[in-house]
């Protein structure tokens, strides 16, 4: 096993949030974490990227243990993308260096530099770089996220609704080029997604997450009609169109 999520469990206050939450990702595999708004899956990539500190579980990478590594070195390892970040007043160019940080010890070198315009350009960012990121679109700084994590080298990167704040065409423009990262660089993806058809086009795997808790996880055979009542709350069914399943509402 790659990635293994060992029994996270978190309470805001008195309130379970988390329950028990355990799954694996292997290597060049995007997994999607489905469910609808409340039922944890922010407060979980927040646990296993250590923006939250969990009651109990682990997190466990490569046979390492998360919780016993420095922040430092803890980021080389976890990419995370936010739904949305803090803005401030800095270039493209430079809120993209700024995933370098776990590798820099004193100052950016070339090597730092040369990655960092590289993914500029991956990304599309390019004619962006210097202008300041409280110029740019919502759907542009979701990119410069993206390119921000990618900057770090991570093995595997956790993004929170990564397509919110993009058009259709966007939205597969970005899970493609994600494809396609993560199969090049030998990386692993997280993300949650509200859009379940867009998760299923392009994720392997998925955990469907019901009050706290895992419901289901596995491939295309967890997306029946009955887990979806049972988690959505809504009646649906599940036609299959090239052999992928497409999900629509009764």
């Amino acid at each position: 096993m790659f990635f293994n999520v060992e029994g996270i469990e978190f309470s805001y206050g008195s309130t379970p949030t988390l329950n028990d939450i355990s799954f694996t990702v292997k290597r060049k595999e995007m997994l999607a974490l489905l469910g609808p708004n409340g039922t944890g899956k922010t407060t979980l990539l927040k646990c296993i990227n250590r923006v939250l500190t969990p009651h109990c579980g682990n997190v466990i990478i490569d046979d390492k243990e998360l919780r016993d590594m420095k922040r430092m070195d803890a980021a080389k390892e976890i990419g995370y993308v936010p739904q949305r970040g803090d803005v401030s007043r800095m270039t493209v160019f430079d809120a993209v260096l700024l995933g370098r940080r776990p590798h820099i010890e004193w100052d950016a070198g070339d090597k730092d530099l040369r990655l960092t315009s590289k993914v500029i350009e991956l990304m599309g960012l390019t004619d962006l770089s210097m202008k300041y990121i409280d110029e740019i679109s919502g759907g542009e700084y979701q990119l410069v996220q993206i390119a921000r994590a990618l900057t770090q080298q991570p093995k595997i990167i956790l993004m929170d609704e990564p397509t919110s704040n993009l058009d259709i065409l966007n939205q597969h423009s970005l899970m493609k080029m994600t494809r396609k990262i993560v199969q090049v660089n030998d990386m692993s993806t997280i993300m949650t997604m509200h859009d379940l058809n867009l998760a299923v086009r392009y994720s392997d795997r998925f955990v469907m997450m019901h009050n706290g808790r895992v419901y289901a996880a596995g491939g295309h055979e967890i997306l029946t009609p009955e887990n979806i009542k049972a988690v959505y709350h809504i009646d649906a069914y599940v036609e299959e169109i090239k052999g992928i399943p497409i999900v629509i509402p009764k």
